[in-house]
């Protein structure tokens, strides 16, 4: 196709795509946006022919690659088999990944209830908590992203995320561990201590002593890969459970593999959840959404539920190649060994640029905050965007995230190599000097 031919076609669909899609859905890259026609590998290519290596992954969900042979060919010899069939229906495959997950996951979880996406998958974790506990107040944390729906919208901690107006009242936000922003003159040990205080009194003061739940992402992801400090989960969770609450971990972004060496980001923590959400990279793209509980927990949903595509047999068997790819090429351990590459040149350019206020991250799941240059800490979002332009203009996709949208978010497949590893660093190191 020549170049006016495609320019004319890619302006024809941006026009279309403007008239009939809903204005809140936003592409990066105001004045070109990124027209996808295929991907391979670490690499995806647009309608114009530019190749880009990409270190965001539809959103940390493209875990192991675009178009991975293993899992597309599996994939598709399901669907020539049978394609749907309901949870009215057993089929081989859901069982088989629910077995697999309860035998990947920490402690005693064990029954899975799959659904289509993550905003699915915390909703049935808050449902499951609540039956379960007969206690209705849920406690979450600020900058918590949790999902799309009104009780996700509600879980999470971000206000321009929070659409519609309606909320769920039993919901209680508390401060979140974020030691880059910690009040001046607290370490550490002193925000936990700061935060488990605010636990405390938020409970003592908003609900009635007894709460459902305590949800949270080990690594915030929306909210900017905030990592939560090694002790936290320790010092918060007697707290919870003394409540009479149940600890529902988000796995949505950081499992199966992402974060480096385990499956479960939360294994780094070293606490066991009572239910964990996943979605996003467990089926590398197919709409997945699963939540996993302890038996009591799980045996507590009583009644009629039901989810049409939940369970589905060709994303199951999506999910299932996917996952024993993951343990088949030792992916989590992969991923460790490229994300210390990575956070070894992220903080070579944060020591080369005082706009780069802070890394941070763990395996390939990875941040840098970019901010006014000066003691304040100032967040720059136009500087963060102008980044995101020019890495695209180098061949390089990253995300964004953040409460004021400052924070570049860098999360490659975990079956990057170094050789593409030291490309995509060197790319994102020369836009960084165009902005500079």
């Amino acid at each position: 196709m020549k170049r006016t031919d495609a320019a004319n076609q890619a302006q024809t669909l941006l026009a279309d795509y403007s008239q009939y899609i809903f204005p809140a859905i936003t592409p990066f890259y105001d004045d070109h946006p990124l027209i996808v026609d295929r991907a391979k590998g670490s690499t995806l290519w647009d309608t114009e022919g530019n190749g880009y290596l990409d270190f965001f992954g539809g959103v940390l969900t493209i875990s192991v690659g675009h178009c991975n042979r293993e899992v597309t060919d599996r994939t598709i010899a399901q669907m020539r088999k049978v394609q749907h069939t309901s949870t009215l229906y057993v089929n081989e495959a859901m069982v088989r990944v629910a077995r697999k997950i309860a035998d990947l996951t920490p402690g005693r979880l064990q029954k899975c209830l799959f659904t289509n996406s993550g905003s699915e998958a915390n909703e049935t974790a808050i449902m499951a908590a609540r039956m379960y506990t007969g206690n209705s107040d849920v406690v979450t944390l600020r900058h918590a992203y949790a999902g799309r729906t009104m009780t996700t919208m509600s879980l999470t901690g971000h206000g321009a995320w929070r659409l519609g107006g309606v909320f769920d009242s039993h919901i209680r936000h508390v401060r979140n561990p974020y030691i880059y922003r910690a009040p001046v003159g607290l370490n550490e040990k002193g925000l936990i201590d700061l935060c488990v205080q605010d636990l405390e009194e938020t409970l003592a003061t908003t609900t009635n002593g007894r709460i459902a739940a305590f949800m949270a992402e080990p690594i915030q992801g929306v909210g900017g890969f905030i990592v939560m400090p090694r002790d936290y989960f320790k010092r918060i969770l007697p707290v919870v459970r003394e409540a009479g609450g149940v600890f529902i971990c988000d796995e949505v972004q950081t499992g199966w593999g992402r974060t480096g060496k385990y499956f479960c980001g939360i294994d780094h923590w070293g606490v066991t959840p009572d239910i964990m959400t996943f979605a996003k990279g467990t089926a590398n793209g197919s709409p997945i959404g699963c939540t996993i509980a302890t038996p009591e927990i799980a045996d507590a949903v009583k009644g009629l539920t039901f989810a049409t595509f939940g369970g589905n047999p060709v994303t199951m068997i999506a999910a299932l190649a996917t996952i024993e790819y993951i343990e088949k090429h030792h992916l989590p351990e992969n991923a460790d060994i490229q994300g210390q590459l990575l956070r070894d040149r992220l903080t070579i350019l944060q020591k080369k640029y005082s706009f780069v206020g802070d890394t941070r991250g763990m395996g390939l799941m990875q941040a840098m905050e970019i901010v006014e240059p000066g003691p304040d800490k100032r967040p720059d979002p136009t500087r963060t965007i102008a980044l995101i332009d020019a890495a695209r203009r180098h061949g390089l996709l990253v995300g964004k995230g953040g409460l004021y949208g400052n924070v570049i978010r860098i999360a490659p497949p975990l079956t990057i190599n170094r050789e593409e590893m030291e490309d995509g660093c060197d790319r994102l190191s020369n836009a960084l000097a165009d902005i500079a």
